[in-house]
């Protein structure tokens, strides 16, 4: 069998959770034997192709962006020719572009699409983009959600409920590398053990601001691992609040990533709007048995973190309440332990990465036994949506 995934970015670009959910199964499936290939934009398209040691990364030129949407006019045809060659096709969700190249090549194979997150912040691009949406989301034949809390409260997703599955988010702690005693050493000389971490993009939504206003006048030291659009806003921020005990340390290779990770007292994730669909960097935190503090925002992030069982849930964009959860784990140091100890089973049983890709190849077998329907019959409960 032979997957072809489509989105707008992948590795080696800086990965965002979607490339790393990406990488994870395309790795994954291809454990299973199965022949898989990805296909995104770039900026850097010097090497069109780049070969993986278990599949392989096709990139068209990315020619401009609307609105975070990246075009692209050479991948019509790439998207083309790689599609014929494929078995199934698995799209990944929101880039509106996507729908796009879906509809001008006509594509009659079987397709998935997994539903990262609804589109929030384009409220008025959303109203004209809405027709499209819809029909691409009645054109594909399954459709995956990250979590059942996505699925409860998305009100796109409730309008294809009948072919929806939850398959969580799974990360392989095998692909993640073990940090040397060097660079073990090297962290714990720089910050100790004591200190709370955030690794991610650092996007609009992610809520770093709330993060600093909660430490302002607190001591308390936070990491930040990662990059992005709002960082030197961020900084700036910081330096307003004279916070001495935040430190911006960028993009790190993974191996200081895993380092800090396993150093850290406890993982911190203030993501404050549904933008936030999930939270893949949380879920390392739990795998690396972190005690997790994060917001309830209606999304995966309180799948992935229980409150009171795997760490500590607040409501959103309130510092206060993100301040106090910061200082009851330091002050209860045990508490802070068991959950830790919580969020590590919890990832055993439910978010392993092994288990994410047997039940998407599962759904693929689905498929290729039970044809699609053509693809204007697939269009024709459009008029009741």
């Amino acid at each position: 069998m032979r997957i072809l995934h489509f989105y707008k970015t992948y590795i080696p670009d800086p990965p965002g959770g979607i490339a790393q959910v990406i990488n994870q199964l395309a790795r994954g499936t291809a454990l299973h034997g199965h022949a898989v290939d990805v296909l995104s934009l770039s900026r850097d398209t010097a090497e069109e192709s780049i070969e993986f040691e278990d599949h392989t990364a096709y990139r068209a030129r990315l020619d401009f962006e609307v609105a975070s949407t990246g075009f692209s006019f050479s991948v019509i045809g790439k998207f083309a020719a790689l599609a014929r060659a494929a078995d199934v096709i698995h799209y990944h969700f929101p880039w509106p572009f996507l729908d796009v190249v879906h509809f001008a090549t006509r594509v009659s194979k079987p397709t998935v699409l997994t539903y990262h997150s609804d589109i929030l912040r384009q409220r008025t691009l959303l109203k004209l983009y809405r027709p499209l949406m819809m029909r691409f989301l009645a054109s594909v034949d399954r459709i995956v959600a990250t979590s059942p809390n996505y699925l409860a409260t998305s009100d796109v997703l409730d309008k294809f409920r009948e072919k929806t599955d939850v398959i969580p988010i799974g990360i392989d702690r095998s692909t993640y590398p073990e940090p040397s005693s060097e660079r073990l050493a090297h962290w714990r000389r720089r910050f100790g053990d004591r200190f709370f971490l955030f690794v991610g993009v650092l996007r609009y939504y992610k809520g770093l601001h709330i993060l600093l206003d909660a430490i302002h006048g607190t001591g308390l030291p936070v990491v930040i691992v990662g990059s992005g659009p709002v960082e030197q806003e961020l900084r700036k921020h910081a330096a307003r609040l004279n916070l001495a005990n935040v430190h911006f340390l960028g993009i790190l290779p993974e191996e200081d990533k895993v380092a800090l990770i396993k150093l850290c007292f406890a993982f911190v994730f203030p993501s404050h709007l549904r933008s936030e669909a999930f939270g893949v960097s949380l879920l390392e935190g739990a795998m690396f048995g972190k005690p997790l503090i994060s917001s309830e925002i209606g999304t995966g992030t309180t799948f992935v973190n229980v409150h009171g069982e795997t760490g500590i849930v607040v409501p959103p964009n309130d510092p206060d309440a993100f301040r106090r959860a910061m200082i009851f784990l330091v002050e209860n140091p045990t508490d802070a332990r068991r959950m830790g100890e919580n969020a590590e089973r919890r990832y055993e049983r439910l978010f392993r990465g092994d288990q994410m890709v047997s039940r998407h190849i599962e759904l693929y077998h689905r498929l290729l036994t039970d044809p699609p329907r053509d693809q204007e019959s697939r269009l024709r409960s459009i008029a009741t949506r």
